[in-house]
């Protein structure tokens, strides 16, 4: 079993790792850190949320930077403010046994830019971003990227499954052409191809991870057919269920998801919703609360639900099944991580047997089918 020191990690990070309880690398740890460390061409990493892409990249970034020089080193690109947040966070800790100092920002929407542009003005060798935010600097000239050695793109098919398409192409076309280019992503629809064709080099390092499974092994998949009246009666036996303390259910609108909210708290849940039309500051509470646990269960729509590290979740429930084949695995990957075991639960009406099939066959996963 290699070790965090096999694969070329310093004795400081490793320290760090220590406290953090990481001390065994994941196998996408395993396979990327060695080669971004040491080469400098382009990689694409595929492999599940929660699977410790983080730290797969974010140690070789830090190790690449040069702590002397103050520019703008690298640039680490992912969906959601909250998944900003969280890397950003994630990579100060790395740092703390460093003897040189290495700065980290995090810039994102949903707060002021002028806190951001005061930030920026200070030593930054490392700016995680959401794009739409990171091109507003760039556009008002209080950033400069032109000394950007890499550039990575975190959960590339979340970005572009929320529509950054443009500003993605446009941040790397800001971005040097000596910049190697770091692509990690759950999925490989045909966006992403295109990306990798137009942005990265023909000899770029790609990296499957279980690529029998494209779903996580700890999670099981369970179907329950109902009929649309009969569905929040059913959530509501599951919920009642003593193995069921921790979860999110996903519902495919805003309108559905502020509805099951609603019918949920007044069955006596502590349920809290997340969808796109809250402010930041109600988003933050709800997510604070999910946290900290004094709510337990979430109702979400697929995009509200994006960059959600939340540990030890038992369960997802699907209130409806999602649109894209690739939203089942982003919201099944909610559960099951860290060696855990979770569960994954469809909640079908009579005609939806196909889809149910496609996901099937898609994934290489079984649906159990559970009588209620």
């Amino acid at each position: 079993m290699a070790t965090f020191s096999d694969l070329g990690i310093k004795k400081n990070y490793i320290k760090s790792l220590k406290e953090l309880g990481i001390t065994t690398p994941t196998e996408i740890q395993e396979k990327a850190i060695p080669t971004l460390l040491k080469s400098n061409r382009d990689f694409i990493g595929l492999a599940q949320t929660g699977t410790g892409k983080t730290a797969a990249f974010g140690l070789p970034v830090l190790a690449n930077v040069n702590s002397e020089n103050s520019n703008v080193q690298a640039l680490i690109l992912a969906p959601t403010r909250e998944l900003v947040q969280q890397i950003k966070k994630q990579l100060f800790k790395f740092t703390k046994y460093n003897d040189n100092k290495i700065f980290v920002e995090g810039v994102f929407g949903g707060e002021k830019i002028d806190k951001q542009v005061k930030a920026l003005k200070r030593a930054t060798h490392v700016v995680v971003a959401t794009p739409g935010r990171l091109i507003e600097l760039i556009e008002q000239n209080h950033l400069n990227i032109s000394e950007v050695d890499t550039v990575v793109l975190d959960e590339a098919d979340e970005m572009l499954s929320m529509g950054f398409k443009k500003e993605l192409n446009k941040i790397l076309e800001f971005t040097p052409n000596r910049r190697q280019t770091w692509l990690f992503s759950a999925t490989f629809p045909e966006g992403i191809k295109k990306i990798v064709k137009t942005y990265m080099s023909d000899t770029a390092i790609k990296v499957e991870i279980d690529k029998e499974s494209l779903v996580n092994k700890n999670i099981s998949h369970h179907n329950i057919p109902t009929s649309i009246n009969e569905k929040l009666g059913v959530i509501c036996q599951l919920l009642d269920r003593k193995d069921f303390k921790r979860g999110i259910i996903f519902s495919r609108t805003k309108a559905g998801v502020k509805t099951l909210a609603e019918q949920l708290q007044d069955e006596g849940f502590e349920v809290g919703a997340l969808e796109g039309d809250m402010t930041q500051k109600e988003r933050d509470k709800v997510m604070r609360a999910f946290r900290n646990e004094s709510l337990k269960v979430l109702v979400s729509t697929d995009v509200s639900a994006r960059g959600i590290d939340v540990k030890d979740l038992e369960f997802v429930i699907h209130h409806q099944l999602p649109e894209h084949l690739e939203y089942y695995t982003h919201r099944s990957g909610r559960t099951g991580r860290a060696g855990k075991r979770g569960m994954s639960i469809a909640l079908t009406v009579a005609g939806e047997g196909q889809k149910l099939h496609e996901i099937e066959k898609a994934l290489g996963i079984k649906f159990k089918v559970v009588r209620m």
